[in-house]
């Protein structure tokens, strides 16, 4: 058996926070958290190859400027491929009437494989890849604190309708943080599966459903392991007197900067700039 089938942790990008310094690390996290939406709704929208592969490049130019290995970002996608390839299938056989134009390459039934429909697949598979890399240095980037309050802080005029806007920023960035401490948990318990003589990747990466079935036994202890983590981070919380809804104050107050500013406004022209730019 492969060790790799075992580093679960090393293909796991999102939730993580690695403190290199850079510039990306230091801007005020309301401006990041902007900033990530704006982009993803762009590359949610922008349908062309060039379009998406100039998006690409800049999400490789994040990693750069953030200090992060490109190919520790590429290791976020590996847990994706197989849903990418599902969907990749999926789209290409039965969306060729949805993607109506285009060049008709295949007809067989409900199954129409035409130019538009390679296009669709091509640029949905190339946008799944770029949300990943961009939620990776999201978060790579900003410690869980840092996104905790820049969400609260975003939110807070929804205070004045009585909506629970800590809560809500507690119970994502919770989320969040927890990808990689269950990657952590799985991977312990494959290891020890595996000492019992459980079988763990000997499939093919393309054999999803067998690869699924290996992945059964794990799936109960996994639910008992969330569930007694879940546990311990209330009593913690209790033992902090943690109250919901209470007014609370912060040690650290977020000042953005000039330069902040300058980001945010370059990010929104380049979102700008991949929808109506006429490719």
């Amino acid at each position: 058996m492969a060790a790799h089938e075992f580093e679960l942790t090393r293909n796991i990008t999102i939730g993580q926070y690695l403190p290199t310094g850079s510039f990306i690390h230091r801007i005020d996290p309301r401006i990041k958290i902007v900033a990530f939406t704006v982009l993803v709704a762009a590359i949610a929208v922008c349908d062309t190859y060039a379009g998406n592969i100039i998006a690409l490049s800049f999400v490789c130019l994040l990693f750069r400027l953030s200090r992060i290995p490109v190919g520790y970002g590429l290791s976020g996608v590996k847990p994706a491929m197989p849903f990418i390839v599902i969907l990749a299938v999926l789209q290409l056989l039965f969306y060729g009437e949805v993607a109506s134009g285009g060049t008709v390459y295949l007809k067989y039934g409900v199954i129409i494989i035409t130019s538009e429909s390679i296009r669709l697949v091509i640029v949905s598979a190339l946008r799944f890849i770029e949300i990943i890399f961009v939620s990776s240095v999201l978060t790579l980037s900003t410690s869980t604190t840092q996104l905790t309050h820049g969400m609260a802080s975003l939110l807070k005029p929804l205070k004045h309708v009585k909506f629970p806007v800590h809560e809500l920023s507690l119970i994502i960035t919770i989320a969040i943080r927890f990808v990689p401490t269950f990657a952590m948990e799985m991977e312990k318990m494959m290891k020890a599966q595996a000492s019992r003589g459980a079988q763990f990747g000997q499939s093919a990466w393309w054999k999803i459903v067998e690869r699924t079935k290996d992945m059964f036994p794990l799936i109960i202890p996994l639910f008992h392991v969330a569930m007694n983590r879940a546990e311990d981070l209330v009593l913690a919380m209790e033992a902090r007197c943690y109250t919901p809804g209470g007014e609370r104050t912060s040690y650290r107050k977020l000042r953005a900067r000039p330069g902040d500013y300058l980001v945010l406004l370059f990010c929104l022209l380049f979102s700008l700039f991949l929808i109506w730019f006429p490719y």
